[in-house]
């Protein structure tokens, strides 16, 4: 059996270091990042390809091309996906804009105050989830509302939650035109 020459220790400076150990610390990083981070300490300390990717559920040949990442990039490379990698939108062109623009400058075609999912996805020809996605990508939440609403409640006498006025229904009855 041939045996491999081990692999030089990866030279990292002190500042470089630093920073792979707070990377690789992150409770909050992507897992990829901090993986990658781990992998490279364990190299600039002399641990072999094979052993690093042992430990660290990747093949030998991951290892290396962290390392010849490093070397181009250095820290700021760590977890990134290279460009013309990763999973591809199957979405056509436009759609994101086009979802983001309804979403803040159209109202829905029934007697709803705001899009939901369900309609804003019926209407793009899309899934609701895809519609999630992009509102949690872009922060847009059209549910809430930014303005202030002055009370029809002239004294504040029945703000109290314990008090409440002999009129008012202990319910609210959802409107049936919207979902």
């Amino acid at each position: 059996m041939a045996k491999t020459r081990a692999p030089a220790r990866l030279l990292v400076s002190d500042q470089q270091r630093a920073e792979l150990r707070l990377i690789a610390a992150s409770p909050s990083l992507s897992y990829r990042g901090v993986r990658q981070a781990r992998g490279l300490l364990d190299a600039s300390v002399g641990v072999g390809n094979e052993e690093i990717g042992r430990r660290r559920a990747v093949s030998a040949n991951t290892v290396r091309q962290w390392r010849a990442s490093f070397a181009r990039t250095g820290v700021e490379g760590v977890g990134k996906v290279a460009p013309g990698r990763g999973r591809r939108s199957w979405l056509p062109e436009g759609t994101v804009a086009e979802v983001v623009r309804a979403t803040l400058h159209e109202k829905p075609d029934d007697p709803c105050t705001h899009w939901t999912t369900r309609t804003l996805a019926k209407r793009m020809g899309i899934g609701k989830d895809t519609v999630a996605g992009i509102w949690r990508d872009h922060e847009l939440k059209p549910w809430k509302v930014d303005t202030f609403k002055i009370s029809n409640d002239p004294i504040g006498q029945w703000s109290s939650p314990l008090t409440r006025r002999p009129d008012a229904r202990p319910w609210t009855v959802p409107n049936p035109a919207c979902p």
